[in-house]
């Protein structure tokens, strides 16, 4: 396959001529490759997202404001690995529990890795990496960093889907990898 111009008969980069820098903000990075056009985290190195149920058998949930789709979105906890400052460097499995603890106030006593994957390979290079969180207790009051203004909730697994309901009747959008987590645990990965 052929784009622009290369001499990339398969489409997989050999022969191709390097990603080209169309944009780049404070926190996103704009490229075209080959006539493909996607964004990167240039001061992250991955994405981490943490499913964690309490010993009485609730989901942590995040919600929080997105200005993207200009919408409150329910989510599980998540956050990126190594984005600035003293988390520069820092390997998924501590970006797992440094996350938990900003965003939800609960400490896990091990992350068991799950899965990774793309989630948007159509518009960016993101890979999140799926942990589930074990042995929680509650260290602090949760609600995120001083940049995020998030509201905690602890949701019976039982109860979950009428629970999402009222929050999507209410105008919150459900973020699908909350279903993906809960998927990759209840089938036994974690």
């Amino acid at each position: 396959m052929t784009h622009d111009g290369d001499s990339d008969s398969d489409g997989d980069g050999d022969g191709a001529a390097a990603p080209r820098v169309l944009a780049e903000g404070r926190f996103l990075r704009f490229i075209d490759e080959r006539g493909w056009e996607y964004v990167v985290r240039p001061n992250a190195s991955g994405v981490v997202v943490i499913v964690a149920m309490t010993a009485d058998d609730r989901l942590l949930l995040v919600e929080q404001y997105r200005t993207a789709v200009h919408a409150r979105v329910v989510e599980l906890p998540a956050g990126l690995v190594g984005d600035a400052g003293p988390s520069a460097g820092e390997s998924l499995e501590a970006a797992a529990h440094r996350e938990l603890i900003e965003e939800t106030g609960f400490a896990a006593d091990e992350m068991v890795r799950l899965a990774e994957g793309p989630v948007a390979v159509g518009v960016a290079a993101e890979v999140v990496t799926f942990f589930h969180a074990r042995g929680l207790r509650r260290v602090g009051p949760g609600g995120g960093d001083d940049t995020e203004a998030i509201t905690v909730h602890e949701v019976p697994r039982a109860d979950l889907r009428r629970w999402l309901a009222e929050k999507e009747r209410a105008g919150a959008m459900v973020d699908p990898k909350l279903f993906a987590g809960l998927y990759l645990v209840m089938d036994g990965g974690g």
